[in-house]
């Protein structure tokens, strides 16, 4: 994309994220690609309950770093812009007053997979954040239990990808980066 595709986008985005403020239930505006995508937060306890999980831990474990739930994140490179459900960032990286957190200060994103778009958490954001530069992305199913690590982003002849995946089940313990996630205590979906 051109600075002037960029920089058109982030008008939109911010024209957007103004009116979902305003509606009814929680939206998020994010990008992929040149689309500007409205999308509805999954604020059941299920999934709220998950990320809090996720955070205490990383925030217990590393008292340096900083765990966030749906704080906007954007790429300056790409443009793309995304909420995650939770990142995890060392706390003197990021500037507390900025709009946005850069991905490239970001350790890890973590995704629970919403009931009702399973495909953004699963094949867009997977496509995505390695983009973006984020080195880690875990994604949480309460659909099935499952749990699947992706790391290790690296160009290849279909673009940055991750080049490891490693599937977890509730209930194992998971290893990210310099964390290990005692994962018994995650609710799955009815």
């Amino acid at each position: 994309m051109s600075p002037q595709d960029i920089a058109r986008m982030r008008e939109v985005v911010a024209h957007l994220s103004e009116y979902a403020e305003h509606l009814e239930k929680g939206w998020k505006v994010e990008t992929t690609d040149g689309e500007v995508k409205l999308v509805a937060m999954s604020p059941n306890l299920p999934h709220g309950t998950n990320v809090r999980i996720f955070r205490e831990q990383i925030e217990a474990q590393t008292p340096q770093v900083t765990a966030v739930n749906d704080t906007d994140m954007t790429d300056p490179f790409t443009g793309l812009e995304k909420v995650p459900d939770l990142m995890a960032f060392v706390t003197e990286d990021v500037d507390p007053q900025a709009e946005s957190v850069d991905p490239r200060a970001v350790l890890l994103v973590l995704e629970v997979v919403s009931r009702t778009n399973p495909k953004n958490d699963l094949v867009t954001k997977l496509q995505d954040y390695p983009r973006m530069g984020v080195p880690a992305y875990v994604i949480v199913d309460p659909r099935d239990g499952t749990i699947a690590v992706h790391s290790d982003p690296r160009p290849g002849p279909d673009g940055i990808r991750y080049r490891h995946a490693v599937p977890y089940a509730f209930g194992d313990r998971v290893p990210v980066g310099e964390w290990a996630f005692d994962t018994s205590a995650l609710v799955r979906y009815r």
